[in-house]
């Protein structure tokens, strides 16, 4: 099978009324990721060769975010909406291409697991000409039932037009199949639409390929697998299940997740062995932690690099371009962001390093910030290897504090410190005594008065 060629055509054409959203109902995102995405993966780890996605509400919306996660897949705009046949026949170029295969799958359904694909693809290396997917839904009320005879399948009969014995039918139809490439456009073609709807369903082509004597099997999927999406409620339902499952993969490859339930990943989430995870953390998009990490509670990373060994949080938020590296420290409330802290290196209190390095065995005190933005331009901070920088510290860029230099606490550093220097950037104290006395007497005076005139 791994030597055929197979085109996926992907129906992404629906407007997705029930989300009530004016974004494209397949561009709603499950970790991160539009959902219609997680099927161009999983096609693709099926061994789909071709991509062909049908579209029409958002066209241009839906090409533009197809560049990003199917740069070489095909578009086709199905301009009128008369039946998934029709759908598919809006690829009618790439499907007459010549593929060996033709994987049929539907872009709201982002949890279809590729092993189901591929399964459906061994029965056409078997010698089936349409292999449909179907899945065993706890209430199967409402879904088209596969009604099948001496182990091939008979037809798909919507549950309108069920008799009783097959209303009791629990196997049902997933709408997703896989169809020989040398039959899928003359079965197509042959599809009708002389129904109540008017329409011309994909689901006819069983009985046509069977009428043709064409061998026509079913395969099961689990129904998580087939899961499709129509509005919120079960959007998030399908959050909740992709979740679950990569918080499963996470434990089971030796990370400690003390809350699971409480943790978020992102499609693209890298995580070594030995990592702990304490209760309500975040991953965006684009983070990779190496082994031994421990994530505090309530951080909020998205687009970083964490090195072996770091430590990070609580509450602290790493933006993209956070770069930690081995035991490296970012403490409570800490936010970094297009910044590198080097090897052992301590961003430990309610501090900002954004367009910096922070070197090696460096220590940042509580409440200092680099002011690396004018309103206009991003600046760079370089602070040095060893370098100690007091709390609440403003450093404005750009600027250099070089290699053990020490920063004295409430400074206003606007100009680069050598190595090993000692830098003051705050105005002198002055003392005046009994004028601490004065000032409240006055401050209450003044404050009785007020109260008096309103009374």
């Amino acid at each position: 099978m791994s030597q055929k060629s197979c085109l996926s055509v992907i129906l992404a054409a629906g407007e997705g009324t029930r989300m009530k959203s004016a974004m494209p109902k397949v561009l709603h995102a499950i970790a991160g990721l539009p959902m219609v995405a997680h099927v161009v993966k999983a096609a693709e780890a099926a061994g789909a060769t071709g991509l062909a996605l049908v579209i029409g509400h958002g066209a241009e919306e839906m090409r533009k975010a197809a560049q990003k996660f199917a740069p070489k897949a095909e578009t086709f705009v199905q301009e009128r909406r008369l039946g998934t046949a029709h759908a598919v026949l809006a690829a009618r170029e790439a499907i007459s291409k010549g593929y060996d295969d033709i994987l049929v799958m539907f872009g709201d359904t982002p949890l279809i697991d590729a092993g189901a694909l591929a399964a459906a693809r061994q029965k056409l290396a078997e010698g089936a000409a349409v292999a449909v997917i179907g899945f065993r839904p706890p209430n199967p009320t409402g879904y088209g039932r596969l009604v099948e005879k001496g182990g091939r399948l008979a037809a798909i009969r919507e549950e309108k037009d069920c008799s009783e014995a097959e209303k009791k039918i629990g196997f049902c139809n997933a709408g997703m199949m896989a169809v020989a490439g040398k039959h899928a456009l003359r079965l197509l073609d042959k599809v009708g639409n002389s129904n109540a709807k008017g329409e011309f369903y994909l689901t006819d082509i069983v009985e046509i390929a069977g009428a043709e004597g064409l061998d026509v099997v079913a395969t099961e999927a689990s129904f998580e697998s087939a899961l499709g999406i129509n509005n919120r409620a079960e959007f998030a339902e399908a959050e909740g299940i992709w979740q679950g499952r990569r918080r499963r993969e996470a434990m089971l490859s030796g990370v400690t997740l003390i809350a699971p339930e409480t943790v978020y990943f992102s499609h693209d989430t890298e995580i070594g062995a030995d990592t702990i995870v304490e209760p309500n953390v975040w991953f965006g998009p684009g983070v990779k932690i190496a082994s031994g990490a421990r994530i505090h509670a309530f951080s909020h990373i998205e687009g970083a690099t964490i090195a072996s060994n770091c430590d990070v949080g609580p509450f602290a938020r790493l933006r993209p371009g956070a770069d930690l590296k081995q035991k490296a420290k970012v403490g409570n409330f800490c936010e970094i962001k297009q910044a590198t802290i080097e090897e052992g290196a301590k961003v430990n209190h309610l501090t900002y390093i954004g367009d910096a390095r922070v070197g090696a065995g460096a220590n940042i005190g509580a409440g200092t910030i680099t002011c690396n933005y004018d309103g206009y331009s991003k600046f760079f901070t370089d602070i040095g290897e060893g370098a100690f920088v007091g709390s609440n510290s403003s450093l404005v860029a750009p600027l250099t504090i070089g290699k053990g230099g020490y920063i004295a606490s409430g400074s206003v550093i606007t100009e680069s410190v050598p190595d090993d220097a000692l830098a003051f950037g705050r105005a002198r104290q002055k003392t005046l005594p009994g004028k601490g006395r004065e000032l409240r007497e006055r401050f209450a005076s003044s404050a009785a008065a007020k109260k008096r005139v309103a009374e």
